[in-house]
């Protein structure tokens, strides 16, 4: 996993035009049922924010590719939940981790649509969180609100995380080794 986080970090900084897509195309993995399992995109995201500290990327652009990403990806899961409902319960990896399922449930008891939004933040919601906002029958507009907040503030979050950590490092470097 380190080498491919590597490597798609290495592309971004040799090929700048092409980051927004990229981060389109990592943050839905990261927002998509099932795939936010297999793909690192959350480090990667991390790694192409710390561009934006010494100015090689524009922060804005990777933001909005990012929120762009976050909204298709997490979208797309809550018409899954829709669409197919319990028998995604059935398919793996849900019936191996029924503790994912039984957490968001709960966790939509407790905090209803704000859930939606907590899920882009919480790494054990992630994976089903739009999954079961669709299965639940949530209203679509209810979701698309809450949704569009969560994607935005995630997207910002993660990336502003790498930013903010590529000051420190350049701080550090230029204050040990001048």
């Amino acid at each position: 996993m380190t080498d491919l986080i590597e490597q798609v970090i290495a592309f971004v900084e040799r090929h700048h035009l092409l980051a927004p897509w990229l981060m389109l195309i990592f943050a839905a993995a990261e927002t998509t049922a099932f795939l936010s399992i297999l793909v690192p995109s959350t480090a990667i995201m991390v790694g192409v924010g710390a561009f934006a500290a010494n100015g090689v990327l524009n922060f804005t652009t990777l933001w909005l590719g990012a929120s762009a990403g976050a909204l298709a990806g997490s979208t797309f899961s809550f018409w899954l939940g829709r669409r197919y409902g319990d028998a995604i319960l059935k398919c793996r990896p849900l019936s191996d981790h029924p503790d994912w399922v039984v957490k968001a449930d709960a966790a939509f008891t407790r905090w209803g649509p704000l859930t939606v939004l907590l899920g882009h933040f919480t790494t054990f919601l992630r994976p089903v969180v739009f999954l079961m906002a669709g299965m639940s029958g949530m209203n679509f507009l209810r979701f698309a609100f809450w949704n569009g907040i969560g994607c935005l503030s995630w997207a910002f979050v993660v990336l502003k995380f790498g930013e903010v950590g590529g000051i420190v490092i350049s701080w550090i470097w230029a204050h040990l080794f001048g």
